[in-house]
């Protein structure tokens, strides 16, 4: 949170075409040496979700709420999004994970169910997919935050950090950040 404010803070200061410039080259070497994420202490619920997932339990995303959850791996990250299971053998290497929007996670009540809900994980990998066959990383990113806005609200994907839509597309946090700070206009940069 306090980042997303720094970068506020900095978009509200730079005006002039020379400082834009500037700032593109700032905000990129300030992610650097920070790794939100990692310094951020997990939240209990965070943390005792990443305790499921380790004990290899079996878990439903609800499918009747905008909640979802970023699922950190060693080199990379996945959405399992509303009505996606997470857990069992499938998410064992899961590093952290990151609870968006009001996150509720159900047992599957049938093997039916638990069926059904890897299928539904197994589309939200695919849409994530393609998103990542563009070979253009800044059209990623904006892809990638284009989608989030439409899933959750633009004030929920402001306080995600960088490095989680970095992991999900494969890109560096400073692509993130400069796409966030310029849009479309990160062209002309």
């Amino acid at each position: 949170m306090r980042l997303v404010n720094q970068l506020k803070e900095v978009r509200e200061n730079m005006d002039s075409e020379k400082n834009r410039r500037y700032q593109a080259v700032m905000v990129s070497n300030y992610h650097l040496d920070t790794h939100v994420i990692d310094r951020v202490a997990m939240p209990d619920e965070e943390a005792d979700i990443l305790t499921m997932l380790h004990n290899h339990e079996v878990l439903m995303v609800n499918s009747r709420r905008r909640n979802g959850l970023i699922l950190f791996k060693k080199y990379h990250a996945e959405f399992a999004g509303p009505g996606a299971v997470v857990g069992g053998d499938y998410d064992r290497d899961c590093q952290r994970v990151l609870a968006i929007g009001n996150l509720s996670l159900l047992s599957p009540e049938s093997h039916e169910d638990r069926q059904k809900a890897f299928l539904i994980r197994r589309q939200w990998i695919r849409l994530i997919k393609q998103i990542t066959e563009n070979h253009i990383a800044h059209e990623r990113v904006q892809k990638i935050l284009d989608q989030f806005e439409q899933w959750f609200t633009a004030d929920i994907v402001a306080q995600l950090p960088d490095e989680a839509f970095a992991n999900l597309v494969g890109v560096l946090p400073q692509t993130v950040a400069i796409v966030r700070r310029f849009g479309s206009d990160v062209d002309n940069y």
